[in-house]
């Protein structure tokens, strides 16, 4: 059982960054691919952003692509995720999950990730 825990969530402006957090428990750290998922509200979860466990390679959903970055330290057991020039419509629960590296099936689905943090809230006002 892996434990994730997210932080780093909170409330900014439009224009403004964030940077999320996202602990993991396992000392195996290494052994799993790592994504971020947001649920807006009102709407269903989706795709932010997944990592390899070697650090690369890295996809991003093309609705933050070149504003937000994945990034892990494998011997902190810790991945984040760089909320850059922040719209309104990036207000959302984020989620991290992992997945082991050998789990078949698209990183953009979250039905192939094992372990869920609880979310943290970011919202950015207009």
């Amino acid at each position: 059982q892996v434990h994730l825990e997210e932080s780093g969530g909170g409330l900014v402006q439009a224009g403004g960054s964030l940077r999320l957090s996202c602990a993991a428990s396992d000392s195996t750290f290494t052994r799993y691919i790592m994504g971020w998922f947001r649920q807006p509200p009102g709407k269903e979860r989706e795709f932010v952003a997944a990592i390899g466990w070697a650090g690369s390679p890295t996809l991003s959903a093309d609705s933050v692509k070149g504003r937000f970055i994945i990034s892990r330290d494998n011997a902190k057991n810790t991945m984040y995720l760089q909320l850059n020039s922040l719209k309104p419509e990036d207000t959302a629960v984020y989620y991290c999950a992992s997945r082991l590296s050998t789990r078949l099936g698209t990183w953009r689905s979250e039905g192939t990730y094992d372990y869920w943090g609880q979310g943290t809230q970011v919202t950015v006002s207009g």
